[in-house]
């Protein structure tokens, strides 16, 4: 499974990342939280539910920007289901619940091409290390440290913004687990009602890790508000279309910009 506020996941949540310049214009570092909740059963029969809290530290300078997640997480369910990959092993019976650091992420990216004037266009080259910090004996990451590149462009033509991203992780190799190396993608607008409110949706893919896993297919829909120069906040809602992905879920994020 992968988190939205990647990594999903976060993120993963591409347009509020991707677009955190415009949320970090009162300076060159911002800082954001929030909550993330999914659940889903993962082509199982009971559901695996999961909070996700990121500290998201962020640095632009120049055509670069350095961002590190450090995130808490919690994982209530019967087993069997590991964060980033899916279901990987047979489930257990008995619903438990593990809660501790999740996996540290570190990211630089930078802007390869952009455009100036009323529709502008931006390429970003960005690269990841997520460390294997989240505990592999209580189901909360692998323990191994995975890597992966992404291109990511976004085009505006005037209240809308159209993005994508093109993507390939290396998994590290946990004991007992063979993974399979992925590509990832996502493909979304965003459309933007005044200069503070905008909206839109993302459609996340990717392929399967393991060969008794499942690709990952997932829509986000998200409302983003910018409250002043500094602060930024966004809630979102998810729904899963695959076994990869979670069944739903949702959460909000705050950005300050110092």
């Amino acid at each position: 499974m992968r988190k939205t506020l990647t990594a999903s996941a976060i993120a993963a949540l591409a347009a509020f990342y991707g677009q955190a310049a415009s949320a970090a214009e009162a300076g060159d570092f911002s800082f954001t939280t929030g909550l993330d909740y999914s659940s889903g059963k993962y082509g199982g029969t009971q559901s695996t539910d999961i909070l996700y809290i990121p500290f998201i530290g962020k640095y632009e300078t120049g055509p670069w920007s350095f961002k590190l997640t450090v995130p808490y997480i919690r994982v209530t369910g019967p087993g069997g289901v590991v964060k980033d990959i899916g279901a990987v092993k047979a489930a257990g019976t008995e619903r438990t619940t593990e809660s501790g650091l999740g996996d540290v992420v570190a990211a630089a990216t930078y802007n390869i091409y952009g455009s100036t004037g009323a529709n502008p266009l931006l390429i970003d080259l960005t690269g990841k290390v997520k460390f294997g910090t989240a505990d592999e004996n209580k189901g909360l990451g692998t323990g191994e440290n995975d890597y992966a590149i992404q291109a990511d462009a976004y085009k505006t033509i005037d209240q809308f913004t159209a993005f994508g991203t093109v993507g390939y992780k290396v998994f590290g190799e946990p004991v007992g687990i063979s993974l399979d190396n992925v590509f990832y993608g996502s493909l979304g607008g965003s459309y933007k009602f005044n200069p503070q409110t905008s909206a839109g949706l993302i459609l996340d893919l990717r392929q399967k890790a393991t060969a008794a896993g499942a690709p990952q297919k997932e829509l986000t829909a998200f409302v983003s508000h910018k409250i002043d120069k500094t602060w930024k906040a966004q809630g979102y809602v998810l729904q899963g279309f695959a076994d990869g992905s979670p069944d739903w879920g949702g959460g909000a994020m705050v950005s300050y910009a110092f």
